[in-house]
């Protein structure tokens, strides 16, 4: 029997592709349909969707807003759930989920990437694949996952010196 599991994708580094005509990088679309397609999955059951397309340093409380609609509607199945989103801004996000969910009655993983899925050293499929098994062995909560540790909402903060999460930011 598959394991169903929900990942709903917001853009963010994760998801960054380059322009060549700009030279930079930019949010054109998810990545994710790759990112299945070099995964051996075959307990899980994946259904995505595709929400917002932004860096998160532009998320807003009003797309944060539609995360929570959307995490709320995919509850009602008490399925697991991952949300690849932007690390700027994660901590943000998932703490505005922690702020307005009363006990969900599945695990809410987020994960990110500091580097690209498409660069080379990326993070991004580590990252993702640990938060498909972290969601499917961690009682419900909200957490972030990321370079191979979870951390449980609250007191989850970005380290910028490390390029990772902590918990409890220090003093």
């Amino acid at each position: 029997m598959k394991e169903k599991i929900y990942v709903i994708t917001t853009g963010g580094t994760i998801e960054k592709i380059y322009d060549e005509e700009s030279g930079t990088l930019a949010n054109r679309g998810s990545v994710l349909d790759e990112m299945l397609r070099r995964l051996r999955l075959p307990y899980s059951e994946i259904q995505s969707y595709d929400l917002l397309c932004k860096d998160s340093l532009q998320m807003t409380d009003r797309d944060r807003q539609m995360i929570l609609f959307a995490v709320e509607n995919l509850l009602e199945n008490k399925r697991p759930i991952v949300i690849l989103h932007g690390t700027d801004t994660m901590e943000q996000s998932a703490q505005y989920l922690y702020d307005h969910l009363q006990e969900p009655p599945a695990p809410i993983v987020f994960t990110g990437a500091m580097t690209p899925f498409g660069f080379e050293k990326s993070d991004a499929l580590q990252n993702f694949t640990e938060a498909l098994l972290a969601c499917q062995l961690l009682a419900p909560g909200i957490y972030i996952s990321m370079h191979n540790h979870v951390h449980p909402m609250p007191g989850v903060y970005k380290n910028r010196e490390k390029g990772t999460f902590a918990a409890q930011r220090p003093a």
